[in-house]
């Protein structure tokens, strides 16, 4: 697919201004599509991931002689069932110690919404936070914004 993006549309090819990201199944994919790939993918928006698909994280690892900068951005509600949070908290701890054994070189951000669930709603909502942070080199915080969503009535 990224080659024919490439082909077809004005991008900046190079890896530092590539990143991959979803949400749900879609964040699981791109977990394992940056981590395959890592010379592509220099940044992984990572949006409340199905990582109860693989409840234990054995995500595909490879040895890099040098490992590669990777900027992770994980979002989860906690309003998304009484695991989304604690299975967020294990994968950061993977992601720790995976630096540690020199396999990847991470920096990463997490950000929990209590009010959060398992929407589109909150996942736009987060959406220009995580883009800012993942692609633009600003030293201050973004405005925090306290996502609310009323309620239609017929």
């Amino acid at each position: 697919m990224k080659p024919y993006v490439d082909e077809n549309y004005r991008t900046k090819r190079d890896r530092e201004n590539t990143g991959i990201g979803g949400s749900s199944l879609g964040a699981l994919i791109s977990i394992y599509s940056g981590f395959l790939y890592p010379e592509v993918y220099s940044k992984l928006l990572i949006f409340s991931p199905s990582l109860w698909v693989e409840p234990n994280n054995n995500f595909p690892m490879m040895n890099f002689r040098v490992p590669y900068k990777t900027k992770i951005y994980l979002y989860g509600g906690a309003q998304e069932g009484s695991k989304m949070v604690k299975r967020i908290r294990i994968f950061e701890e993977y992601l720790k110690r995976w630096e540690k054994k020199n396999l990847f070189d991470f920096e990463f951000k997490t950000s929990i919404n209590p009010e959060g669930t398992h929407s589109e709603f909150y996942w736009s909502q987060e959406f220009p936070r995580a883009i800012e942070w993942l692609f633009y080199d600003n030293r201050e915080n973004p405005v925090e914004v306290k996502p609310h969503q009323n309620s239609i009535k017929n």
